[in-house]
Formats: C-alpha cells, structure tokens, sequence
C-alpha cells in the first residue's frame, strides 16, 4: 500500500481557487501532482451527481473548493454549494462511500500557499484512508 498514490479531482471556482492553484503554479510552491482540477465558473454549478460519478469512475476523492462566504462574483453561489455538499455527504454511505472522500473548501484567489497546503494535506489523508474501493466493486 506504500505505493498508493490517490487521484484526486478537484471541481474549482475559475475565480478564486483556480486563481490561487496558477499562483501556487508560478511561486513554483511545491505539492503533490495527484490532483486533477476541474474549472468551473462557480462552485454553485458543481451538482453532487459529478461528485459520485468521479468516485464510482474510480477517483479516491474529490475536492470542491471556492471563494469565501460573502465574497462569491456570483452572489450566493459557494453558499448554494456548501448546502449542496452538506447533503451530499449525507447520502454518501448509501452509495458504499466514505465521506472523507469529499472535501469543501475556501481557497481565495491570493491564497496559493493555502491551495498547496490543502492538496498536501488531502493527499495524505487520502493515502491514509487507502484506495477507493468503490471502484473496484462497480459492475458495468
């Protein structure tokens, strides 16, 4: 299991998180490669059918992350999706799926080292919690 290496998927606001993961990129910060972003106009558009779909598709885990509350260029769209997360991880041990898979976060657009600590910080919770296992249970 020492070789593990997660896959994560990342649904990000094209304004904040987004802009943060290019800063990280440019301040040449240093974090894990295991993340695949995902860039969405707003965190507010991310349905929790993208969610399930990425894990049962064989994702470890899935982050969605956005501008802070009261700071969304859309109003009240993080809002939308942090009640939308909410009850999303409450329906995922229907599906076989545990809920630390699933991460909401607030990563502003000047927040590059807070975007690299947290993909650091997920990558090694995700590791500690091993393979997705929903994955390999899926029959098509």
């Amino acid at each position: 299991m020492s070789d593990f290496e997660p896959t994560i998927i990342a649904f990000v606001c094209n304004w904040c998180t987004f802009t943060a993961a290019d800063l990280a990129g440019t301040s040449r910060l240093i974090y894990p490669p295991n993340v695949r972003l995902i860039r969405m106009m707003c965190t507010g558009m991310v349905d929790p059918k993208y969610v399930i779909k990425a894990i049962l598709e064989g994702a470890d885990a899935v982050l969605v992350s956005g501008c802070h509350p009261g700071d969304c260029h859309y109003i009240n769209g993080n809002l939308k999706a942090r009640r939308r997360m909410k009850l999303l991880k409450e329906i995922l041990p229907r599906f076989g799926i545990d809920e630390g898979r699933v991460k909401l976060t607030w990563i502003g657009a000047s927040e590059g080292v807070d975007f690299a600590k947290t993909i650091k910080e997920m990558t090694a919770e995700i590791k500690a919690l091993g393979p997705n296992q929903v994955k390999n249970a899926m029959v098509l």
